[in-house]
């Protein structure tokens, strides 16, 4: 073995990176804006993220990440159905209402919303709506990584895209 040693997952380095060099790194990595939205006996709820993912095209399988500390955490937790609204340049405002403390009801009353096929809501005007049900899920850290198999898309109309880059919103269209 050489002089250097490999880090491996059993490695303690948490004192290596600290917490504000790894968020200004994140913010390097431009990502499409959701919306997560649920329904059902947990209760309506929904929250604006960027932490979402492809995992595989068989079966179609999508991984979000939740904050365990989340107002909204509990009710995604018992409904075990939700639905990815990815976000339009124009829904910039949108975003913002369901990224803070703004009370549900008005939050789901700023945009036009139809039931998926899951009963998750799904926005109207989205980019694309990925209708899932939570298949598996896996603690890490402060957040919850929900594995969520899609059952149904649903494709908006051409249009800019809002991702969140640098900390701030930026539209993006596609170019032929």
């Amino acid at each position: 073995m050489n002089a250097m040693t490999a880090i491996t997952a059993e490695t303690d380095i948490a004192d290596e990176l600290s917490q504000a060099d790894f968020r200004n790194a994140m913010a390097k990595m431009g990502a499409a804006v959701n919306i997560i939205t649920t329904d059902g006996a947990g209760g309506r709820a929904g929250f604006a993220a960027s932490a979402v993912c492809s995992v595989t095209d068989t079966p179609p399988t999508l991984l979000i990440c939740l904050n365990r500390s989340s107002s909204v955490f509990e009710t995604f937790e018992t409904n075990k159905a939700l639905c990815v609204n990815t976000l339009s340049g124009d829904h910039e405002k949108l975003s913002g209402l369901f990224g803070g403390k703004t009370p549900v009801e008005e939050r789901f009353a700023a945009a036009r919303w139809e039931r998926g096929l899951t009963g998750a809501p799904r926005l109207t005007d989205s980019v694309v709506s990925f209708d899932c049900v939570v298949n598996d899920s896996v603690d890490v850290g402060t957040h919850k990584v929900l594995f969520c198999r899609v059952v149904a898309i649903h494709e908006g109309g051409p249009g800019e895209a809002l991702i969140y880059y640098q900390r701030g919103y930026h539209r993006i269209s596609h170019v032929s």
